[in-house]
């Protein structure tokens, strides 16, 4: 009986060392996070930073050298097309000349004054030679009718008037000359006359708001001086600052979503021009960039966009491309193996490694074109400890 007991309570070390060696060495089923492929909308975007502006914007000007009044507007008062006063500008007064200048202008004048006592005495020569002439003309005329002279005299006595009176216009227009000369001269001395220059008045082109002033206060300013800016309010585009690489990718008339605009819904926008010239940018790294701007119109009624201001920041989701019917692969599922585009396929709770042939490619989603079938599940986010062949248990399936 002794050596029976002894099996029996060694049969039970046995089995217990086996159970305890099975539970040693069993490998628990790697928790993953899978996703099912499914057909579905893929759209490639470009994501930009934007500025919103107005998109006509009316630059006010000086229009004549002289002093601006104080502008009593500020940004964002409302103007009145025609009515509304913007600015006012003085003319310059005439400038006080020094003791040289003095003296040149008045020796001008001097010269203006003799100018015009030799034109005066011209236009007296002139228009006594011309009464000359036409008695002389007036006699030959006479003696013709008589039969006393011939028509060669009649002629030439003709032809001497015709004469005398283009040199008495000629000595007239000298004489005109020689006037406008003295009133120039004149003008040079001429004292300034305090408050004798009459205002220029700068009134609105159009019916919208102030946008910019350059300075309020009064102050000289030159002919062509930026005064202000003025513009509709509510005629916004966006301007978007982009790589040159993603520019050229821009297919005609884009359209676009505009987000983070403070508002609760994005805005449609349209693609109207890509600027044909880039600029060279220095990156936040330090990196020299080529960036060009693109503009789009905003499609979004004025009145579900209240609030958005020229000048505000906006970020702009472009969308280059669109596939309407794809297999859709999470992209975080991807890997590079030999140059291939792999992933790990969850089968009978295993995975199984799969190279896949992937088309357009979007921020986190890629079309699929060969190698997965609708319904499959691949792993995302595979790590080092997933292997072809290892088991694998569905992360949700833990909870």
């Amino acid at each position: 009986m002794p050596s029976l007991r002894l099996l029996i309570f060694g049969g039970i070390g046995a089995a217990i060392l086996i159970a305890l060696g099975v539970v040693a060495f069993r490998t628990e089923p790697e928790p993953v996070d899978l996703a099912t492929l499914a057909r579905g909308e893929l759209i490639g975007l470009v994501r930009a930073d934007g500025t919103a502006r107005v998109s006509n914007v009316y630059q006010i000007t000086a229009p004549v050298t002289g002093t601006v009044s104080r502008i009593s507007l500020q940004i964002g008062d409302p103007v009145v097309a025609g009515k509304t006063i913007l600015a006012s500008v003085e003319p310059a007064d005439t400038p006080i000349l020094d003791a040289r200048s003095r003296a040149q202008a008045e020796a001008a004048l001097e010269e203006a004054r003799a100018a015009l006592a030799a034109a005066d005495a011209e236009v007296a020569a002139a228009e006594e030679e011309l009464s000359y002439a036409q008695a002389q003309h007036d006699r030959v005329l006479k003696l013709l009718d008589r039969g006393l002279t011939t028509l060669v005299a009649v002629e030439a006595s003709a032809r001497a008037v015709h004469t005398a009176e283009a040199g008495a216009e000629a000595a007239r227009s000298r004489r005109a000359m020689a006037d406008g000369a003295l009133h120039r001269a004149e003008a040079t001395l001429a004292e300034p006359v305090p408050g004798g220059s009459c205002c220029r008045p700068l009134v609105s082109p159009i019916d919208g708001i102030v946008l910019d002033i350059e300075e309020a206060s009064r102050r000289p300013v030159a002919a062509g001086a930026p005064l202000m800016a003025v513009g509709n309010a509510t005629d916004l585009e966006i301007v978007a600052d982009l790589l040159s690489s993603d520019a050229v990718q821009l297919p005609p008339e884009a359209t676009a979503h505009v987000t983070r605009w403070g508002g609760p819904t994005p805005l449609a926008a349209q693609l109207k021009r890509v600027d044909p010239v880039a600029r060279t940018d220095i990156s936040a790294l330090g990196i020299e960039e080529q960036r060009v701007d693109a503009v789009f119109d905003l499609l979004t009624p004025p009145e579900e966009r209240a609030g958005l201001g020229h000048g505000y920041g906006v970020v702009l989701e472009i969308e280059i491309w669109r596939v309407d019917d794809a297999v859709i692969l999470p992209l975080s599922a991807t890997f590079r193996r030999d140059g291939d585009w792999t992933v790990f396929v969850e089968q009978d709770g295993r995975a199984r490694v799969r190279t896949v042939d992937i088309g357009r490619m979007g921020q986190t989603k890629a079309e699929v074109l060969g190698g997965l079938d609708i319904g499959e599940r691949v792993i995302l986010h595979p790590n080092d400890r997933i292997a072809d062949g290892v088991g694998v248990v569905a992360r949700s399936d833990l909870r």
